[in-house]
């Protein structure tokens, strides 16, 4: 058997021991730079932020690094959005303008609608997709439309954002995609989502949609999952990008109770999602059940920069020096005119109908018309008998009238009750133009108890009639196929109103809150009490 021989390996260079120290050290730097590089981007932790108010007043309930500047990725389009609702109530744009899309917004990156240069939209369908979809090309034409170019708009979204009290916050484009200089803060845009919900509220149903038709395509609601998990809320706007992460402003109501709460710096939308319930949840924990609403003061109107000093040159004003698109005034009248007398026409004839209306045994003693001058001599050739005759005509006809009026508003003679077994005299005949006015059928609507139907169920309770009368005719809508038939009825408690559907059977009771329960609406059944 062949010795075995052992060879000890020796390193050609011996390094000193700290140099070999300093060499492990960039060796694990240069592997985890690479790691980094390669991760994907729901890996890469962003700053966090952030912050829950009552939204009824308010007051903040918790905050984390909410000043900070940070980039805010789609949250942008909150403002953009505030901007177009704010161009339509003020008449610069309506919902049904078309727009025309710009090479420029038709080129921007996912997420996107998917417009084409040249293509021409509604204004509404770019709101519903910046909304819901968070489509850039969208927020981007909106922009363009309302300021003339994206710059413009960005510096007006700013203008916007500092008379809302957002301090912090400078915009640099409609979309908000990264961009130096485009920051803003948990704090302003918690304060952004309550002047939404307040200042806007004929708007605010868009975030809670879970889709809708944005013209070229139907698209989802990219916080439809949120939406769909947690229990009242209906708003606002996630966004992401990879400088911040995955953010989201959210709102929920549960009762008479209605919170905010926003996150910056979510590592992936599953943790987000999370984190923002779990504020969500803090915050109701925090707020008082009762609270005096007081609603956040709508900011003067921004417009466009540049109609002041037009209008201002036309010897015009407008509030806060700006109001809609420029106007060029041209051509301005400086003198009003005094309008000359039109020239008088040919002698009017008598109508067929007022001469048939004239006897010959009755005359009219016609009052004394006395004629202008300046008529007079515009009309020289004026027949006085013509004229005469023409006013007596119409008075005898204005007579004719007020007689077949009278007769027709005469009381109808009530016919005399039986007496003994003697029939009732029969009404004398009614005129031809007389007519018989039926009484109204009174309709009467009661709840059937019959069959057990004592039962009814609970859909929750509200701060006002108003909220909870709104909420029942949803419901009803939502599932007609259990509540038809029954009674909605808004039932005043010392702590709310109650929305309830009553007039129903236990089984149909238990059977429609279970149907309730599985769309995610609040449901519980009342028994007879």
């Amino acid at each position: 058997m062949a010795d075995i021989v052992q060879v000890k390996r020796t390193p050609l260079i011996r390094a000193p021991r700290a140099c070999s120290r300093l060499g492990r050290w960039i060796l694990g730097l240069v592997i985890f730079l690479s790691m980094v590089a390669a991760a994907p981007p729901s890996a890469i932790a962003a700053p966090y932020a952030a912050m829950v108010i009552d939204a009824r007043t308010g007051e903040v309930l918790h905050s984390r690094n909410a000043d900070t500047r940070l980039h805010p990725a789609s949250l942008t389009k909150m403002m953009t959005l505030y901007i177009a609702f704010e161009a339509v109530r003020n008449g610069e744009i309506s919902l049904d303008t078309k727009v025309k899309i710009s090479r420029n917004a038709a080129s921007e990156q996912p997420s996107k609608l998917g417009l084409k240069t040249g293509q021409r939209i509604a204004f509404r369908y770019l709101i519903r997709a910046a909304a819901v979809k968070s489509a850039n090309d969208a927020a981007t034409a909106i922009g363009e439309t309302l300021a003339g170019s994206e710059a413009a708009f960005a510096r007006r979204m700013t203008r916007t954002a500092k008379a809302l009290g957002m301090s912090r916050t400078t915009f640099k484009n409609a979309h908000g995609l990264t961009q130096k200089g485009h920051m803003s803060t948990a704090r302003d845009m918690t304060t952004l989502g309550r002047h939404l919900l307040y200042d806007y509220p004929e708007y605010y149903n868009l975030f809670s949609r879970r889709s809708t038709d944005a013209g070229v395509r139907k698209v989802p609601n990219t916080n439809r999952r949120l939406l769909a998990a947690y229990r009242g809320a209906d708003g606002i706007k996630t966004g992401y990008t990879r400088a911040a992460g995955f953010n989201l402003v959210a709102s929920a109501e549960r009762g008479n109770e209605r919170v905010i709460a926003t996150v910056f710096g979510g590592k992936s939308s599953t943790s987000r999602n999370a984190k923002v319930a779990e504020l969500l949840d803090l915050g109701f924990r925090r707020a008082p059940s009762r609270a005096k609403l007081r609603r956040p003061a709508r900011p003067p109107y921004q417009g466009n920069r540049g109609l002041g000093t037009q209008l201002a040159s036309a010897g015009d004003s407008t509030p806060n020096g700006a109001a809609g698109k420029t106007i060029r005034v041209s051509g301005l009248v400086k003198t009003s005119l005094r309008p000359k007398g039109r020239p008088a026409s040919a002698a009017p004839e008598v109508p067929t109908l007022l001469a048939e209306a004239q006897t010959d045994t009755a005359t009219v003693d016609a009052p004394t018309v006395e004629t202008p001058t300046a008529a007079t001599e515009a009309a020289p050739k004026l027949d006085r008998d013509v004229l005469q005759a023409s006013i007596t005509a119409a008075i005898a006809e204005a007579e004719v009238i007020a007689a077949v009026a009278e007769q027709a508003s005469a009381p109808i003679a009530k016919p005399r009750p039986f007496v003994g077994l003697r029939p009732m005299a029969r009404p004398a005949r009614l005129a031809e133009n007389q007519t018989t006015a039926e009484p109204e059928p009174v309709v009467v609507t009661r709840l059937s108890t019959s069959g057990g139907r004592y039962w009814g169920i609970n859909v929750g309770r509200y701060g006002s009639r108003y909220q909870a009368e709104k909420v029942l005719l949803r419901t009803a809508l939502a599932e007609m196929a259990t509540l038809d038939g029954s009674l909605r009825k808004v039932v005043r408690t010392p702590r709310g109103f109650d929305a309830n559907f009553l007039g129903m059977t236990k089984e149909s009771a238990a059977l429609a809150c279970r149907r309730l329960s599985a769309r995610n609406i609040t449901c519980e059944t009342v028994g007879p009490s």
